[in-house]
């Protein structure tokens, strides 16, 4: 360990976010106790304390480890067999596979409407709010999501909550002897992807439930998960990712994300770049869907920073939603409200079969209540510590604003650990204007780039002196709260950790958070 770095303290030691005023006081009474305060600030602090009251708790999204020692040793045992498959960075771009499966189990796929969800950058936001809008309206949820933050259990969602472990591994063990079935009579076994999408699409027939909210892996047209037909299909922005398997330019990205984009279906695109919209409104022309379009038919009309989030008017397909408050940051995290929103509203049929907007109420109660673990979350203070899993460039930029707006760093400590694969020198050009230094390192992923290799990159972009190196999380955890701490107690010095959802997930289990 590096010389002057201090060990971390127990999470429990520190302020943690939950540490709020009683959240049952009144609009009134919160206003009154901040007099010495801009009232106009009052005001907004109020409104978010009282609306995130109305949401109710958190839920524990990020599931810890089973207590129990012969249910861990089980899903260690599942999860060792899924290990053993195709990890999701080496593809065979076909259906074949996934479709056979489907066919052995019966198409449960086929026994719940769905809505897909493709895109470059937040669709994991996105379906997480998706989600809690139709849990709100009395509907039960199977969500599908994609990479995990801790556990593999997150990825498959029932009524807004990862599965149980003991669920997951009863699923696991339900499919397993179709699995082997289709293993054998393939060219290729099916892959940890496709095996968790088979799981994943039966655990939703089994429940049963309303309605899934499926996010794509990778791509659209190929995806494991593009055995479904989706009532509605959610394009959010698309941007330069996974080139070497989807393609060079915006456009031809688009391409194969349009494969998502049903006969007959509603189609949500958040805003696009113009080749990529057009890809995306050909494929709708040609299969008869109906196209609604962020900043025509929907959007964001105002938004206002709150105390945990911001204040947000949307224009849905049905009408006005003034005062929706939403406990997440950023403007990209606004823009993928108005998507979830107008999402939500197709499926039941908003501006087609019906001219009346969702209940306001029960949509404000749906948003105060949304959680993304992982996506600027603070996950401790003095100083603070931000996890964002961005991992490419359009990501990193919008994680940037976002920090610059939400935040009042005075200085901020960046600590990096990216996927080799990834456009690294995008990512720490975007982070460059609001990092005073940088630590760079690795999470335990075979992808990850090695913490030198990084290192030279981010010389190139900081400067020398900008730049520490610690090849382990742990200590690199350590040496940014110490350089942030240098600012004071007071003084507020901060810390961004960032570059990749593993990093994210290996640094919110060391700070307590799991």
């Amino acid at each position: 360990m590096s010389a002057g770095l201090r060990r971390l303290g127990p999470v429990s030691d520190l302020p943690h976010e939950n540490d709020q005023p009683d959240p049952l006081d009144s609009f009134e009474e919160i206003i009154e106790a901040e007099t010495d305060r801009d009232p106009d600030l009052a005001v907004i602090e109020a409104g978010s304390r009282t609306l995130r009251t109305q949401g109710g708790a958190p839920r524990a999204d990020v599931p810890a480890r089973p207590e129990d020692p012969e249910v861990d040793k089980a899903l260690r045992e599942v999860e060792a067999e899924l290990a053993t498959r195709w990890g999701e960075t080496k593809l065979e771009p076909s259906v074949s596979r996934i479709s056979a499966l489907m066919d052995v189990l019966g198409d449960p796929q086929r026994s719940y409407p769905s809505i897909h969800i493709t895109g470059t950058n937040g669709k994991t936001s996105t379906a997480r709010m998706i989600e809690c809008l139709l849990g709100a309206f009395e509907l039960r949820t199977g969500r599908y999501t994609s990479p995990h933050v801790q556990s593999v259990t997150e990825r498959i969602s029932l009524d807004g909550a990862p599965v149980s472990a003991e669920r997951f591994i009863e699923t696991y063990q339900d499919v397993k002897p179709y699995i082997e079935m289709v293993d054998t009579a393939q060219e290729y076994r099916l892959s940890f992807f496709e095996v968790l999408t088979g799981m994943a699409y039966a655990a939703f027939a089994d429940a049963p439930v309303d309605v899934a909210v499926v996010e794509v892996g990778m791509g659209g047209s190929w995806d494991a998960t593009n055995v479904i037909d989706g009532d509605v299909a959610v394009v959010t922005p698309i941007g330069l990712d996974h080139t070497d398997r989807l393609g060079e330019t915006t456009g031809e990205i688009a391409g194969e994300k349009a494969g998502i984009i049903k006969q007959g279906a509603t189609v949500i695109l958040a805003q696009q770049p113009v080749d990529a919209a057009q890809v995306l409104l050909k494929k709708a022309v040609e299969v008869d869907a109906t196209v609604a379009r962020e900043g025509l038919e929907f959007g964001v009309v105002a938004r206002q920073v709150a105390v945990g989030g911001q204040m947000l008017t949307l224009r849905g397909l049905g009408g006005e939603y003034p005062e929706v408050y939403l406990p997440l940051h950023g403007a990209h995290q606004a823009h993928n409200a108005a998507v979830a929103l107008a999402a939500v509203e197709a499926f039941f049929g908003v501006g087609a079969q019906r001219a009346e907007p969702l209940d306001i109420d029960t949509v404000r109660k749906a948003f105060a209540a949304v959680s993304s673990p992982g996506r600027l979350e603070v996950v401790r203070r003095s100083p603070t510590v931000v996890l964002d899993a961005a991992h490419n460039p359009a990501g990193a930029e919008a994680t940037a604003e976002a920090v610059r707006e939400a935040f009042d760093f005075t200085r901020l400590i960046g600590v990096v650990g990216a996927s080799a694969d990834k456009n690294v020198r995008g990512l720490l050009e975007a982070f460059e204007p609001i990092f005073a230094e940088i630590v760079v390192t690795q999470n335990s992923s075979h992808r990850a780039m090695d913490a030198d290799e990084l290192a030279a990159i981010a010389v190139e972009v900081f400067g020398d002196e900008r730049v520490q190196v610690e090849p382990r999380l742990p200590d690199a955890l350590e040496a940014a709260i110490t350089l942030a701490e240098e600012e004071g107690e007071f003084a507020g010095g901060g810390v961004l950790v960032t570059g990749s959802v593993i990093t994210v997930g290996e640094a919110r289990l060391l700070l307590g958070k799991g």
